[in-house]
């Protein structure tokens, strides 16, 4: 019979590798895949209109293309992590949502604006998005302050970690 070896908290903590799931390593291909191709799809749109576009258009187009290629980063990022990130890539994609909403919907208020269309309607929807990022946001930081709380609560309880 062998004996299982006594490892300390922070011994157990730094053997989680991979630190990734396969559904998380999953998910992040996906945001690389899918940010990579709205990268490429939104600049050709915008190297192939024809003819001068106005400024708010240009800006458009690179919002959209900076946008697509954070999520690009993002799933990079997260593939080349060998570490355990303790919600770290929930905080950052909470942010990256949150970012992209409150673009997205002053963007499309100030569309509204210069129209004369009705605001209401865009702000009433894009507040919605916000208010769904900003919750996510919230809640991946309460999960990672979760996580870090309970790996320094194992660590300092642990007499072998203290070395």
């Amino acid at each position: 019979m062998t004996e299982e070896p006594n490892l300390s908290a922070r011994e157990l903590i730094e053997q989680l590798t991979p630190a990734l799931s396969r559904r998380r390593r999953v998910q992040a291909v996906a945001a690389l895949v899918a940010g990579l191709a709205g990268a490429v799809f939104a600049a050709t749109l915008w190297w192939s209109e024809p003819g001068p576009l106005p400024g708010r258009t240009h800006l458009a187009f690179a919002v959209l293309t900076a946008f697509c290629l954070a999520w690009t980063g993002y799933g990079g990022w997260l593939l080349t992590r060998r570490v355990p990130l303790f919600a770290t890539d929930r905080v950052v994609a909470a942010w990256l949502g949150l970012a992209a909403s409150v673009t997205t919907t002053a963007g499309l208020a100030a569309v509204a604006v210069q129209r004369g269309t009705g605001l209401a309607p865009t702000l009433a929807v894009g507040g919605l998005f916000v208010a769904a990022a900003l919750a996510l946001a919230v809640r991946a930081h309460h999960r990672r302050a979760e996580l870090l709380r309970r790996m320094h609560e194992l660590t300092r309880a642990d007499p072998a970690s203290s070395d």
